[in-house]
């Protein structure tokens, strides 16, 4: 079909089932093609050496009528030039797939000057740091082994085999679940290189998982609870770590929340995560128990220059003066680590076995854990004190599922309190020997 274009009569252009094309009647070759969808894009139709090409000028209405007929001005006229032989000549749509070419040939040169590190450079800079709040971590995952081995290499040059290689050697000596975690690091970067356009193909693909995912049901019992809060006073570990440590256990909040806190999110008894530190990026409420206040210890300090009281700043803060920041998300799990197997020293020299692998103590007392593990066993235990689940995903601030989602918006601030302070009973039993049998959950009356 043709018509007479103007804006008034491509506004009323409607959207058939299929797509169609409208040509203006006095300009050859201009025209408007109208998607089902209703969206529309202006075009250049033209023939060459009796091959017929389609030029996109542009969506309407961000491209408006004005600049759609200049451009095909512009177009056409250098159409016109070419057939005439003319050395201003263009043939529009050959020139957009030389300068596509171009472009490929470009990045394919550029991606053969980057090497892993480089790569490893932008990805933390790029992607990690402004999308995570633990890309310290990754920044570690990735220069522990993938760096080590692969750093000065281009990262063009990485193949599938060497992604296979890296990771077996991984499992080999012991860590399957940091092969698996390095994995998903290295992948992520090198989509992220796909997605850039600094390489056209990334060498994960068709690479599995290195080690079998273990369901992370990893909770302390009564007797690791009762080591590990007590072994924690003699291990080598600075009295904020230990705090924050045993505050993740009685809260049941993420150990990154903890590590944050700050004085201006407590109110009384009650500590605030904003929604920038949460990780479902919602506000929420934590009862503080005496216990969890004693941890948290003064909220003001003594300042030494005004010889007045200020508030403290970060519960946990970094042991570098010179720096206002709490301590790095990842020293309590570097800390549990350590203090795992710590190597037995005779005379200030470690001690080796048979094979000559060092002797090690665990301070702790307590199997292989991790923090997150702490934040598991208090929601294991307020479910074996009695707390419904409802409650419990409350306290632990999980995302409510389903329909429920939408309707209730209760934030359970008293069952919260009662949850806590019934799991504080238990602890404390548990650990120093106060009686638990006064420990009643929400509900239940005490026996008479």
């Amino acid at each position: 079909m043709k018509a007479k274009f103007d804006d008034a009569t491509i506004r009323n252009f409607q959207p058939a089932s299929k797509v169609y094309d409208c040509l203006a009647d006095k300009e050859p070759g201009f025209g408007i093609r109208i998607h089902p969808g209703g969206t529309m894009a202006f075009f250049f139709l033209y023939k060459l050496d009796g091959q017929k090409k389609f030029l996109n000028l542009g969506h309407y209405p961000v491209t408006s009528l004005k600049i759609a007929r200049e451009l095909y001005q512009a177009e056409s006229a250098k159409v016109k030039a070419l057939r005439r032989g003319s050395a201003d000549g263009v043939d529009p749509v050959a020139k957009i797939k030389r300068e596509k070419q171009q472009r490929i040939a470009d990045t394919a040169a550029q991606a053969q000057q980057y090497t892993v590190a480089e790569l490893a450079t932008e990805y933390i800079e790029k992607h990690a740091k402004p999308n995570k709040r633990g890309w310290k971590e990754d920044e570690r995952i990735l220069g522990y082994d993938a760096l080590q081995v692969w750093g000065k290499r281009k990262a063009a040059d990485i193949t599938k085999r060497d992604v296979v290689l890296l990771l077996e050697r991984i499992v080999e000596r012991g860590s399957p679940g940091s092969a698996n975690n390095n994995f998903k690091i290295i992948r992520k970067m090198f989509t992220f290189a796909v997605e850039r356009d600094i390489l056209q193909q990334t060498p994960c693909t068709g690479v599995k998982m290195p080690a079998p995912l273990i369901r992370k049901d990893r909770y302390l019992d009564e007797k690791e609870i009762r080591a590990f809060w007590n072994n924690l006073e003699v291990c080598h570990v600075s009295g904020e770590v230990k705090r924050a440590l045993k505050l993740i256990l009685l809260t049941g909040q993420r150990p990154g929340e903890v590590i944050g806190m700050h004085t201006n999110e407590i109110n009384g008894a009650w500590w605030t995560i904003p929604v920038e530190r949460s990780k479902n990026k919602r506000e929420h409420r934590v009862y503080l128990t005496a216990t969890a206040q004693e941890l948290i210890g003064e909220l003001k300090v003594l300042d030494k220059k005004t010889n007045e009281m200020k508030p403290k700043g970060f519960i946990f803060p970094t042991p570098h003066t010179k720096k206002t920041q709490h301590i790095e998300n990842t020293v309590p799990a570097q800390v549990i680590r350590r203090n795992l197997a710590v190597p037995v020293l005779v005379d200030g020299v470690p001690v080796f076995d048979k094979k000559g692998a060092p002797i090690t103590e665990n301070k702790l007392g307590v199997a292989d854990f991790t923090p997150h593990d702490l934040r598991r066993t208090c929601a294991t235990f307020m479910s074996k004190i009695g707390f419904m689940d409802e409650i419990i995903d409350a306290v632990l601030n999980h995302t409510k599922q389903g329909i429920i989602r939408t309707y209730n918006v209760n934030r359970y601030d008293k069952e919260i309190q009662a949850a806590l302070k019934a799991w504080e009973r238990k602890l404390l039993a548990l650990t120093v020997g106060n009686d638990s049998s006064k420990v009643i959950p929400i509900g239940r009356k005490a026996a008479a």
